[in-house]
């Protein structure tokens, strides 16, 4: 293990994710987000590819024995993907990132649903937490007057529906690594994603700019190594190790969406999202502490523990 680049690897993924969010945000205005799903998939496609031929897992990541889990992951990564392009087109991108951190909360939820996992009062108390902080960073977008619009309602909701979705798609992944390898669930998802994509074409596809065009291709490349980074951290050190370092993001949206898009973020929506890292982050140390314990558990066990 070298944590020190794992980290590294983390946060460089950090950054390529908010270009691309930015990118796709950018096309906003005239794109559709099912055309940008279809052009951040297809296009990371190329990067994965080479990036298995490059160590030599190519026929690896290509092969499967569960395509039909790897197309109900699809299904839901892919819409989590629609719902938070879409919302970039309402809310500014501080805002969209904050609502984005509900997603690990809810896969606490979920994996006591739908795979049995016990969760404790601890991690129950984190998620309230969380969830509070979500509600306070919707509340200026729900509430009804003056600086609430239908527009931004809209956008909120997507980015909750979002992040619904993308819960949803890491409790497939969870089910997936059991039998599949990481490079095969990377690899299917940006390809059924594709696929799947163009069942919007019907629905108001435009013949983007030159400039629209670079930019949505640009967004498949970035998501692409973003990607292969977020996989090579987890190669290089723990999960909890590096997991915190994702709400670096807010640091990068908040300086993009201000010397971008000219976005100002309001105290409620700092607020809020400060409530939701917190969250995050003691859900990420409870999960640390629950899985030494369970390590020297198992090293009581052994007969030579």
């Amino acid at each position: 293990m070298q944590p020190l680049r794992g980290i590294g690897f983390k946060i460089a993924s950090v950054i390529f994710f908010i270009a691309m969010q930015s990118l796709i945000k950018a096309t906003s205005d005239h794109v559709p987000p099912g055309q940008a799903v279809f052009f951040r998939s297809f296009f990371a496609i190329p990067v994965i590819v080479f990036w298995l031929y490059l160590r030599h897992e190519l026929h690896q990541g290509v092969g499967t024995a569960n395509p039909l889990g790897h197309f109900w992951r699809a299904l839901v990564g892919t819409l989590a993907m629609g719902l938070g392009f879409a919302s970039l087109g309402f809310l500014p991108l501080p805002e969209v990132t904050a609502l984005g951190y509900a997603a690990p909360l809810l896969v606490v939820v979920f994996a006591a649903m739908f795979l049995g996992e016990k969760v404790g009062v601890w991690r129950l108390g984190a998620v309230g937490l969380g969830l509070v902080g979500v509600l306070v960073v919707l509340s200026p977008r729900l509430s009804v007057g003056a600086d609430a619009s239908h527009a931004q309602a809209l956008g909120a909701t997507l980015a909750l529906g979002g992040a619904v979705f993308t819960a949803l798609a890491q409790i497939f992944v969870r089910k997936l690594v059991q039998s599949e390898r990481t490079a095969t669930i990377v690899f299917w998802f940006s390809f059924n994603a594709s696929a799947l994509s163009l069942v919007t074409l019907p629905f108001g596809w435009v013949i983007p700019t030159w400039t629209e065009a670079a930019l949505l291709i640009g967004a498949g490349l970035l998501g692409g190594v973003g990607q292969i980074l977020l996989t090579s951290s987890y190669r290089h050190a723990d999960a909890s190790v590096v997991a915190p370092f994702e709400y670096a993001s807010m640091i990068f949206a908040l300086v993009i969406g201000y010397f971008v898009f000219r976005e100002v973020p309001t105290l409620t929506m700092l607020a809020g999202g400060a409530l939701v890292v917190l969250a995050g982050i003691l859900i990420i140390w409870r999960e640390h502490k629950l899985g030494l314990e369970r390590s020297k558990q198992r090293k009581a066990m052994t007969p030579n523990g």
